[in-house]
């Protein structure tokens, strides 16, 4: 506003204010907010007029800049006067008479203004600074610095002390951040030892259940409603939580085979990976493709052996699988004492101690199994377990001190060697030993590599990259979020980034941390942190986004889908809700859509690995979006891309036994019956060029205005 100053002290400052942020540091900013017992000493003038006063722009600046709350800002101007004569504050009935303080409601409403305006550019400020009389005063910095050191400067009475901002230590917070995610079989307890993880790490108070009763509650990281109807997890779920000074990012990943693409790309944004294995069962189908994708990645596998509570397999028939069919050396670090209802507990190596688990009390939602320790030499455990469990234990433990590798972490956080665990998610045996172990263990956020560079967790610039895409996970909006990876620097709220894909610029005002559906608003972030952004469209699964020096993440690819169908709304009247809903479930990803290439039906044409996403795609339609869907199967069977587009297409006139469709970016897609009818086409059409079994969002060019 075109404002008159009845020159308090206070306005003064917020012209200094104006003038620091532009031109100095953080902590000269925050000097300022914390002193001015005697403003006439920094700016000796009788009266002050601005020429240009933004107060909200001013602020909200400057409360950016510092860090500091707007609550703490609001402090700086409690008992401003001010007398303002232009028309809009006349409209808002925000004039006041000299000496007369701004009322409490008005400064409440200039703070969610505040929140709700983008920050002033530099060059925006520094023109403001230029246009008033502040500028003639031609105050060096070094003058600046002199005057609002800490032995010139009081605390005024009536003005809150705001404190200096915190500077992070970058490389000691990325030391403490441990990021993973769970691999398994359907049905091998993954949901189960995640809710046991988050309840020892003190998330929450009362661990859920995958199928719970109707009085029961549900696993945290199922919050869709389907997945608590059908006790499988189908979407992958990020959860923080702090746990003895680590700041723990869980990833938890749907085990079933038909969602294998989800867990690939929440896999490309895990440091480590928890391989649970069923005792009963031993390594299962989707246990090695999980396990060959992380050693793809280069991640480091921890092994968790779960269900002992149940008949199990031998522990050592168990460590001789995963060494044939993985080649990886494995390491005990517990041990298990019996299996099934003679189950007694574990064996800890790193300490020689043994563990005896006591099955009384309500074991299975809360931390009641209660554990006795012991020493290994303890002469009472033949008393306290059966004689013949006892002499087995020290037989195999003696077997593993002399034929196991030792314990080398370098080899661990390479990949060459699986520490391993038994115990049982169910009954509380073994988990907390397991989480104390495994973030001792545990490798740190890595260096991520860029086309240009490898990129290290430490470095000065933000990066990271758009890993998943998740609509409606807050019921009472049509929202969406982007899930973020972060790889490098210090992520900030409100900072600008760059798409790379796009080249669009956006500010982040509103970043969230994730546990499974809640969200909180998050102030800031490291590499390994999951940070959820709202997404408006500005971004694609695999995005790149940076601050400063330009980065480019490899990206991630949507792979070949094996089943087709078009999706049809038999009901009219609910064509607009169809198409919202079309937007936002596809948008994530789960399930790619495919359209004619001209002409013919307009019904979209669903691409899945599974028929369960179907299924998914079917329910969230009518349980979010109310609208009722019939899906009328195609016969087809593999879809490659044509690397040469349409000219290509064109080129080869009309194909036989194949179907284009275009995808979303109005690509050339080819449907085939079978890998037959592919071969055959490669080999009578070598003019259609290179086809491809996946594909990449493409690049777009965004101009000055944000056109494309």
């Amino acid at each position: 506003h075109t404002s008159a100053l009845v020159c308090p002290s206070e306005w003064l400052l917020v012209h200094l204010f104006l003038y620091l942020s532009a031109v100095s540091t953080n902590t000269m900013v925050t000097t300022m907010l914390r002193t001015m017992a005697s403003p006439m000493r920094l700016v000796s003038c009788s009266s002050f007029r601005a020429k240009t006063l933004n107060l909200r722009g001013t602020i909200r600046s400057t409360a950016l800049r510092a860090s500091i709350s707007t609550q703490s800002c609001l402090a700086v101007v409690q008992n401003t006067s001010i007398q303002n004569s232009s028309s809009r504050t006349r409209r808002t009935g925000l004039v006041r008479s000299p000496g007369v303080p701004l009322p409490c409601a008005t400064r409440v409403r200039y703070a969610h203004d505040w929140t709700a305006r983008s920050q002033r550019s530099r060059a925006s400020i520094l023109k403001a600074v230029e246009e008033s009389d502040l500028a003639a005063m031609s105050t060096s910095e070094d003058d600046l610095e002199e005057l609002t050191s800490a032995e010139n400067v009081v605390v005024p009475n009536g003005v809150a002390a705001v404190p200096v901002p915190e500077k992070f230590d970058v490389e000691k917070e990325v030391a403490r951040r441990r990021n993973f995610a769970i691999i398994s079989h359907p049905d091998a307890g993954k949901t189960t030892l995640t809710e046991k993880l988050l309840l020892y790490g003190g998330a929450i108070n009362e661990a859920g259940a995958v199928k719970a009763r109707r009085a029961s509650k549900h696993a945290t990281s199922d919050w869709m409603e389907l997945e608590k109807q059908r006790g499988i997890s189908i979407t992958s779920t990020a959860m923080q939580f702090e746990y003895q000074g680590y700041q723990i990012n869980l990833l938890d990943t749907p085990g079933h085979a038909d969602f294998s693409e989800d867990t690939y790309r929440t896999l490309s944004a895990a440091d480590n990976a928890v391989m649970l294995i069923d005792a009963a069962k031993g390594l299962e189908p989707q246990t090695r493709k999980l396990f060959a994708v992380c050693r793809l990645n280069g991640l480091p596998v921890f092994t968790f052996v779960n269900k002992l509570d149940r008949p199990s397999l031998e522990p050592l028939e168990i460590l001789d699988q995963i060494e044939k069919e993985f080649d990886l050396p494995t390491y005990a670090v517990s041990w298990p004492i019996g299996s099934g209802d003679r189950f007694r507990g574990v064996y800890y190596r790193p300490t020689k101690k043994v563990y005896l688990f006591d099955k009384t009390g309500n074991t299975g939602r809360s931390k009641g199994a209660k554990s006795n320790e012991y020493d290994f030499d303890d002469p009472v455990l033949i008393d306290l377990i059966e004689e013949d469990l006892y002499l087995q234990l020290r037989d195999e433990v003696e077997l593993l001190d002399m034929a196991c590798p030792e314990l080398d972490l370098e080899k661990v956080r390479d990949g060459k060697l699986s520490p391993i665990y038994f115990g049982s998610g169910m009954n509380n045996f073994g988990v907390e030993l397991f989480l104390k172990s495994f973030l001792t263990f545990a490798d740190k956020p890595r260096a991520h590599e860029s086309e240009e560079e490898k990129v290290e967790p430490d470095d000065e610039d933000f990066s990271g990259f758009v890993f998943k895409l998740q609509a409606n996970m807050d019921p009472k909006h049509r929202d969406r979020v982007a899930f973020l990876r972060v790889c490098s620097g210090t992520f900030e709220r409100g900072m600008k980034v760059t798409v790379e894909r796009t080249g669009k610029q956006l500010s982040l005002s509103r970043p969230q941390k994730m546990f499974a559906q809640e969200r909180e608003v998050v102030e800031s972030g490291f590499a390994g942190d999951i940070i959820g952004l709202n997404n408006p469209g500005s971004f694609a699964i695999g995005d790149t986004v940076y601050a400063g020096k330009r980065r480019a993440y490899p990206g991630i690819p949507s792979f070949s889908p094996e089943l087709f169908g078009y999706l049809r709304n038999p009901n009219p009247s609910t064509y607009k809700q169809f198409q919202k809903g079309m937007d936002g479930l596809l948008g994530e990803g789960a399930v790619q859509v495919l359209y004619q290439k001209e002409g013919g039906r307009n019904d979209p044409i669903l691409a899945a690995v599974g028929q369960l996403q179907f299924e998914v795609v079917q329910s969230r339609m009518e349980t979010e979006y109310g609208v009722q869907t019939i899906l009328e199967p195609l016969p087809y069977q593999v879809a490659r891309w044509v690397v040469g587009g349409w000219d290509a297409v064109e080129k080869v006139g009309k194909l036989f036994n194949a179907a284009v469709v275009r995808d979303i970016y109005d690509r050339p897609v080819l449907l085939f019956r079978n890998t037959w009818n592919l071969d055959q086409l490669v080999a009578d059409v070598p003019d259609i060029g290179e086809l491809l079994p996946y594909a990449m969002p493409p690049k777009q060019v965004v101009g000055k205005k944000g056109k494309k």
